[in-house]
């Protein structure tokens, strides 16, 4: 469910073996003897960071994406249906691949190897036509790569099967805000330090034609969204359909479920 928020150390609620190493990351630790941090000193020094996503740069031929990851390693863009993007970062980790302009929606997973170790990014990137950049999370909020702004800017909302949903975007840092759905407020909540913010909706969204406003400090926006539940997949792990608000993205979660997440406007 979508409206599970991640507090401390909580983990989302993902594939069996990440959500282990999760909560034994988070548990209580007890002091190791010697030889037990040795072998952790060990691993450590054999890490592999998995590759982030920070900026994005539209050109005439696509859009060149640009992050951080392990040094000296292999990076790569891999779509389901096998079109690859591939490159290294340097010394100090960065990265930068350059995805070509297509119709329609793509979606690419994003890993990093190194020495024979493969190491997959969070989420899903997603590219659209025109340039349009977002990172899919499974049971979260979509991170879209925009502008930042001193007012609040919907960016993104995620649904899932049963209505619960995400309104994400961008405003001032540390700025407090509320989300109204048809004017009663449903959640709210403080931009992070990049003025970023992923609110949870603290009731489902019905199916049918819904006005969403976030309003606090510095202004307010508001728009108006069409929700029905997201059909099974059969062509394919994503659908994508232009709307009079933006894209509307159905796309299959790694628990083999089905997500809706809609772009809210232009890429810029």
């Amino acid at each position: 469910m979508i409206r599970i928020r991640f507090w401390g150390c909580k983990p989302p609620i993902v594939a069996g073996g990440l959500a282990a190493a999760l909560l034994a990351a988070c548990g209580p630790s007890a002091p190791k003897p010697a030889d037990a941090r040795e072998r952790v000193d060990s691993a450590e020094a054999g890490y592999v960071a998995p590759p982030r996503v920070q900026n994005i740069r539209r050109g005439g031929g696509g859009v060149t994406l640009s992050g951080q990851g392990s040094a000296e390693a292999d990076v790569r863009l891999r779509s389901p249906g096998g079109e690859i993007v591939s490159g290294r970062t340097d010394r100090e980790g960065r990265w930068s691949l350059t995805v070509a302009n297509a119709p329609g929606v793509r979606l690419f997973g994003l890993s990093t190897t190194r020495e024979g170790r493969t190491v997959q990014a969070e989420g899903y990137v997603l590219v659209a036509e025109g340039g349009d950049v977002a990172l899919l999370r499974a049971g979260a909020g979509a991170k879209r790569l925009a502008d930042g702004s001193p007012s609040p800017r919907i960016l993104t909302i995620d649904v899932d099967r049963e209505g619960g949903a995400v309104v994400s975007g961008v405003a001032a840092p540390g700025a407090g805000l509320n989300v109204r759905v048809d004017r009663v407020t449903r959640g709210g909540g403080r931009t992070d330090d990049e003025g970023r913010f992923f609110i949870s909706l603290t009731d489902s969204l019905s199916p049918g034609v819904h006005d969403i406003q976030v309003a606090g400090e510095g202004g307010e926006t508001a728009v108006s969204i069409v929700t029905s539940p997201p059909q099974p997949l059969v062509t394919g792990p994503v659908r994508a359909e232009r709307t009079p608000q933006g894209w509307r993205v159905d796309w299959m979660t790694p628990g083999g479920g089905v997500q809706t997440t809609l772009l809210i406007g232009g890429a810029r």
